[in-house]
């Protein structure tokens, strides 16, 4: 059995949290180095998940010199994205980059074109399209079910739930609050779903309303308002270049009970979906209106890859398919590479107050 060498660049929360262990669970997957600027972290993410002798490293240029690598998973903050992942591709490594693309889209850039001049794949880590819930209406909007999609919401709601730690609340590192960090799964999964990444004009607002306070009922107990240096919510209204309109909400902190994550509602001319309440299809029949609700559960759905709703796991594991069998992987660099140009417009167009034209 062919087996590919996996190096970890970044050990942290979310390399922790979703890539090891769900490489882990792949027979054709051996993740032989692993690379953080806390030595100890790396040290224990190798005795969990490496192989025997598996090296550690605390610089990722230095890894990718010393290693025979197959394939890099980047989990680092986003302002080190592109350049792990770029030189990871230039050591002729295939990449799976965690979300957003990068911290701006001039980074987000040259990740593509790094992709494109050395030919090694590169993918982004939206996990969230691999819900049975997003694959099931993918297939819906696929076979036109809903017909043209002309309105969508993205919706990244919490009312409650700052990240205190990491560097979450650092901008120079991140880029952004709760827009750069859930906002750009919403968006990822609604122009998935709607099959339309071409953008005329984007108008963004951004809020720092609660950062300052101090008694907040944070999920994850108070934030230090001396460090909250991001946006608690963020708001956008996209037009698409056919005429669609998508508008994305994000927060990590609202005064708001309908609060929803990496969801999306999506209208058309012969139906529409939403997430709200699991997935709902509804449209017109026999002069009702009618909505359904399917049953999601694993045994009933076709998976393209991998089984069970584990979307962590099937993320992986199309992606080490992708690099295998040598096919595209199903998040394209491309389509987040939109994403992120969304994301930083939204940012730009609060700024200036003016609409930022594609």
């Amino acid at each position: 059995m062919t087996k590919l060498k996996v190096g970890i660049i970044g050990c942290g929360g979310i390399a922790n949290g979703k890539h090891m262990p769900s490489l882990s669970k792949i027979d054709t997957v051996e993740m032989t180095a692993f690379c953080d600027i806390i030595p100890e972290r790396a040290e224990k993410a190798a005795k969990e998940y490496g192989v025997d002798g598996a090296r550690v490293y605390e610089d990722y240029t230095e890894m990718l010199q010393k290693e025979e690598l197959d394939v890099v998973h980047v989990c680092t903050p986003n302002n080190a994205h592109a350049p792990a992942s770029i030189a990871a591709m230039e050591a002729g490594c295939h990449v799976m980059c965690e979300k957003p693309m990068a911290k701006t889209v001039k980074e987000a850039e040259a990740m593509l074109e790094a992709h494109i001049r050395t030919g090694k794949k590169l993918t982004i880590g939206y996990q969230n399209r691999f819900r049975s819930d997003s694959q099931y209406l993918k297939k819906v909007c696929e076979r036109g079910d809903l017909g043209e999609i002309y309105f969508a919401k993205a919706h990244a709601l919490r009312r409650r739930a700052v990240p205190t730690w990491g560097v979450f609340l650092d901008e120079e590192k991140q880029g952004g609050g709760p827009l750069i960090d859930i906002g750009t799964h919403a968006l990822d999964l609604t122009l998935w779903c709607m099959d339309n990444y071409d953008v005329k004009s984007v108008k963004g607002t951004v809020y720092k309303k609660l950062g300052d306070q101090k008694d907040t009922g944070n999920a994850w107990g108070d934030w230090d308002p001396e460090k909250y240096t991001v946006e608690d919510s963020a708001f956008g209204f996209i037009t698409m270049a056919d005429g669609a309109t998508i508008i994305l909400e994000s927060s990590w902190a609202i005064n708001m009970l309908d609060t929803k994550e990496a969801k999306t509602t999506l209208a058309g001319t012969l139906g529409g979906a939403d997430m709200n309440d699991g997935l709902r299809l509804n449209k017109a029949d026999l002069g009702k209106l009618v909505v359904t609700k399917p049953a999601l559960d694993a045994a009933g759905v076709d998976f393209y890859d991998g089984v069970g709703d584990d979307p962590a796991l099937n993320e992986a594991t199309q992606w080490i398919n992708a690099v295998l069998e040598d096919k595209e992987p199903i998040v394209k660099p491309e389509q987040a590479l939109v994403v992120t140009k969304v994301l930083e417009a939204i940012y730009e167009s609060a700024k200036t107050g003016k609409t930022i034209e594609f």
